[in-house]
């Protein structure tokens, strides 16, 4: 089996590609864009992160690490 990503360009091109799947010669899948995604994501975010939360975040991430690593060279 071979997967394909195709744009549809012209409307009739999507009724075909239907008749060939009630035919069983392919499968659909919709799969949501890049773009829906991330706009879904906002909308449910309560706040927006801030740069300074973000690297905040990092620095404990970081800071763990060095810990962990210094322990282990012990």
């Amino acid at each position: 089996m071979e997967a394909l990503n195709v744009q549809i360009v012209n409307p009739k091109a999507k009724s075909l590609l239907l008749n060939l799947e009630a035919m069983n010669l392919i499968r659909i899948e919709v799969k949501p864009m890049l773009s829906e995604i991330l706009a879904k994501l906002r909308r449910n975010e309560v706040e927006m992160p801030i740069l300074e939360k973000i690297a905040k975040e990092v620095d404990l991430v970081r800071q763990k690490r060095y810990e962990a690593k210094m322990q282990n060279n012990h």
